[in-house]
C-alpha cells in the first residue's frame, strides 16, 4: 500500500506529463486508500478542473468537503472554481458579475495572506471585468512584492517569474514582460501543467489589454502532433513510399518537429512514414501515443511484417516505448481497410483534445503521395497541416484480402438511454407513459428523422444510431431536455422520470436483420455501448473517449465533453474513460472583440 505522499507525487508526475486525465484518476486511487488527506482531496478537484470539467470539479469540492476549509491552497481552489465558471460563461454582460465574484473569492485569500498568487488572479479577472484601474494597481502592488523576494528556485522560481509576466501585461509595460518570459520559460523545467496555467491566464490579460500576442508563441506547452503516412515497400518492391526515400523523409520529420517543438504525438505505427515519425518522437522525448485499428497480431501481420523483419523489430522497440496504446477496436483485420479510416480520425481527435486540455498548438504532419486522403478533414476545419512529399515509383501492391463491400464495418454512434423510474409505474400509468414520454421521445426523433439510422424501443430501454457522432450528440442533448421539461406529477405519473443516456462511437455491421425483417447494427462496439447507459447518473450524457474524441475534432465550439474519470462499465465490461457530454453556451452579446481562452 502506497503512502498518501508517494500517492500525490505520481498525481503531480501525471500533471507534469499533462495528462490530466490520468492525474485525477491517480487522486481518486490514492484517497480510496487515504480519504481523509487534504493534500490528494485538493488534487483531485485541481485535475478536474484543469481537464474544464468545471461542473464535476465544483460537485467534488462538496462531495470531498473542502467547504470552509482554510488550509494552504484550498481556498484558492474555491476561488478557481469561481473563475472557470466566470470565464465559461458567454460574453457580454452576464459574465461581469461572475468575474466580480471569483475576484472577491481571490481578493479575500489576498488580503489574509497577501500571496501574489491570489492577487495576479484578482488583477486578472478585474481587468476581464473591465477595471483595467484597479487591476493595474493591483499588479503593480505585485511586481513590488516579487521584487523584493529573496531569488526563488525550483517551482517557486517558475511561479514567481510567470506571475511578473502577466503582472507586467495588466500593467501595460510589453517590454518588462518580454524580458520576463524568456526566464520564466527556463524555470518550467517542461512541466506541462504548470506552463498550460500561466499560459492561459497570460493570453488573457493580453487580449484584454489588446496587446499583440507574438511574443507569446514559445511559452505554452509543446505542440501536439497528429501524424500518419504511407507505408514503406519492401527492399526491391514498388510502393506509394519507396525504400530509398526512407533516410530523406526520416531526416524531414525530425527537422519539422524540432521546429515545430513537438512534445507528444498521436498516430497508428505501421512500417514506414508512421514507424519514423514514433521514432523521431522518442528521440526528442516526447510523448508517443499509439492508435492501433485493430488487434496487434493481425497489425503486424498486414501493416508491419511485409516490408520486412527489421520493421516488426523496430515497430517492437516503439511500442514498448510509448506512453500508451490505445485500439480502435480488439477485433480482428478481417480485410476491412475502412477501421484504418476510424482509427485515423480517432487518433486525430485524441490530438485535438490534448491540445485543448494543454493550452498547446496542434498540427498534423504527413508523408503522403498527393492522392485522395484520410487528412482532408483535418485540413477543412483550418488546422494547420504540414504535408511531406513522397513519390510513388508504382501502384502499390497490396497485402492481405478485402473484406466485400457488404461486410465491411462503419463508423457509428450509438445511444442507449434508459428511463430511472419506469420500473415503479403501474399498469394504469403505463398507457399515459406511451403517450406523454415515449411520445416525447418520438417528436425528437422526428426533429432528428434525418440523422437517424435506426430507432428502437421496448418498454424503457431506447437504441438509436447515428452516422455521426455530432448528430447523435445533438438528438441525446435534445432528448434530455425534452424530457425535463415534463411535469410527471400533471400527466399523472407520481414519481419523476428521468432519462439516462450513454454514447460510443465505433464500427459495427449494418445488415439485415432477419427477425424483424428491417436492417439493424451488430458488433462488440454496440455491447459496448450498451454497458455505458446502466452506469449513468439520471438526466445525464455519458460518452466514450472515441465519441470524445469525434466531437473535439470536428465539433469542439459546440459541444464540450468533462472527463468523469475511468468508470467500471456494466456487467463485469470493464472500465472505460467516461466523459459528461454537454451543450457549449453561445455568446449572445459579441461587443468584446478578444476572446476568453478558457
Amino acid at each position: 500500500m502506497l503512502s498518501a505522499s508517494e500517492w500525490l507525487a505520481s498525481v503531480k508526475s501525471a500533471e507534469a506529463d499533462g495528462e490530466f486525465f490520468r492525474a485525477y484518476d491517480t487522486a481518486r486511487q490514492g484517497l480510496a486508500q487515504h480519504p481523509d488527506d487534504l493534500a490528494l482531496r485538493h488534487r483531485a478537484v485541481l485535475a478536474l478542473a484543469r481537464s474544464g470539467a468545471t461542473k464535476h470539479a465544483q460537485a467534488l469540492y462538496r462531495e470531498l468537503r473542502l467547504g470552509g476549509c482554510q488550509e494552504k491552497d484550498v481556498p484558492e481552489l474555491e476561488a478557481r472554481l469561481f473563475k472557470d465558471v466566470a470565464l465559461a460563461a458567454p460574453d457580454g454582460p452576464e459574465r461581469i458579475p461572475l468575474l466580480l465574484a471569483a475576484a472577491e473569492k481571490y481578493e479575500d485569500s489576498y488580503r489574509r495572506s497577501g500571496s501574489y498568487y491570489p492577487g495576479i488572479n484578482v488583477a486578472n479577472l478585474r481587468l476581464l471585468a473591465g477595471q483595467p484601474e484597479r487591476a493595474a494597481e493591483i499588479a503593480g502592488q505585485i511586481v513590488t512584492k516579487l521584487k523584493a523576494l529573496p531569488p526563488p528556485t525550483g517551482e517557486e522560481r517558475f511561479w514567481v517569474l510567470a506571475t511578473l509576466v502577466e503582472a507586467h501585461v495588466i500593467c501595460g509595460d510589453l517590454e518588462a514582460a518580454s524580458e520576463a518570459l524568456a526566464a520564466a520559460l527556463e524555470a518550467s523545467q517542461g512541466n506541462n501543467s504548470w506552463l498550460s496555467t500561466a499560459a492561459r491566464s497570460i493570453h488573457n490579460a493580453t487580449r484584454a489589454k489588446r496587446l499583440p500576442t507574438d511574443w507569446l508563441q514559445t511559452f505554452a506547452p509543446p505542440t501536439v502532433i497528429h501524424y500518419l503516412g504511407h507505408i514503406i515497400s519492401a527492399p526491391g518492391k514498388s510502393g506509394r513510399f519507396p525504400a530509398r526515400d526512407e533516410s530523406i523523409v526520416a531526416a524531414r520529420i525530425a527537422e519539422l518537429l524540432q521546429a515545430r517543438g513537438a512534445g507528444f504525438g498521436y498516430g497508428s505505427l505501421a512500417a514506414g512514414a508512421e514507424i519514423l515519425f514514433a521514432e523521431a518522437l522518442l528521440a526528442r522525448g516526447a510523448q508517443l501515443h499509439v492508435v492501433l485499428p485493430f488487434c496487434l497480431d493481425d497489425f503486424v501481420g498486414h501493416w508491419v511484417r511485409p516490408s520486412g523483419d527489421e520493421w516488426v523489430r523496430r515497430f517492437e522497440v516503439c511500442l514498448a516505448k510509448a506512453k500508451s496504446v490505445r485500439f480502435a477496436t480488439e477485433d480482428e483485420y478481417l480485410g476491412d481497410d475502412t477501421l484504418y479510416v476510424y482509427n485515423n480520425r480517432l487518433a486525430m481527435g485524441l490530438a485535438v483534445l490534448t491540445s485543448q486540455h494543454l493550452f498547446a498548438p496542434v498540427e498534423q504532419i504527413a508523408v503522403w503521395d498527393g492522392a485522395r486522403s484520410p487528412m482532408d478533414i483535418w485540413r477543412k476545419s483550418g488546422r494547420r497541416q504540414t504535408i511531406i512529399s513522397v513519390t510513388p515509383d508504382a501502384m502499390p501492391l497490396r497485402t492481405g484480402r478485402t473484406a466485400p463491400r457488404a461486410n465491411r464495418r462503419r463508423a457509428r454512434a450509438m445511444l442507449f438511454g434508459d428511463v430511472k423510474g419506469f420500473s415503479r409505474l403501474t399498469d394504469r400509468q403505463l398507457p399515459n407513459y406511451v403517450t406523454t414520454v415515449l411520445g416525447s421521445v418520438e417528436q425528437v426523433c422526428k426533429a432528428h428523422h434525418n440523422k437517424v439510422l435506426l430507432a428502437n424501443t421496448w418498454g424503457d430501454g431506447l437504441f438509436l444510431v447515428f452516422k455521426r457522432a455530432h448528430d447523435a450528440a445533438d438528438c441525446a442533448l435534445d432528448l434530455q431536455r425534452a424530457l425535463s421539461q415534463l411535469d410527471f406529477r400533471t400527466l399523472g405519473l407520481s414519481d419523476p422520470l428521468a432519462l439516462r443516456i450513454g454514447g460510443h462511437l465505433g464500427p459495427v455491421y449494418e445488415t439485415l436483420d432477419p427477425v424483424l425483417g428491417h436492417e439493424n447494427f451488430f458488433g462488440a462496439h454496440v455491447s459496448r455501448a450498451a454497458r455505458i447507459e446502466p452506469i449513468t447518473p439520471p438526466g445525464c450524457v455519458y460518452v466514450t473517449e472515441t465519441f470524445a474524441a469525434a466531437l473535439a475534432l470536428e465539433h469542439s465550439e459546440k459541444f464540450a465533453c468533462d472527463y468523469v474519470g475511468m468508470t467500471e462499465a456494466a456487467k463485469g465490461y470493464g472500465s472505460m474513460r467516461m466523459f459528461l457530454l454537454r451543450s457549449r453556451r453561445r455568446a449572445e452579446d459579441t461587443r468584446e472583440s478578444y476572446p476568453i481562452v478558457v
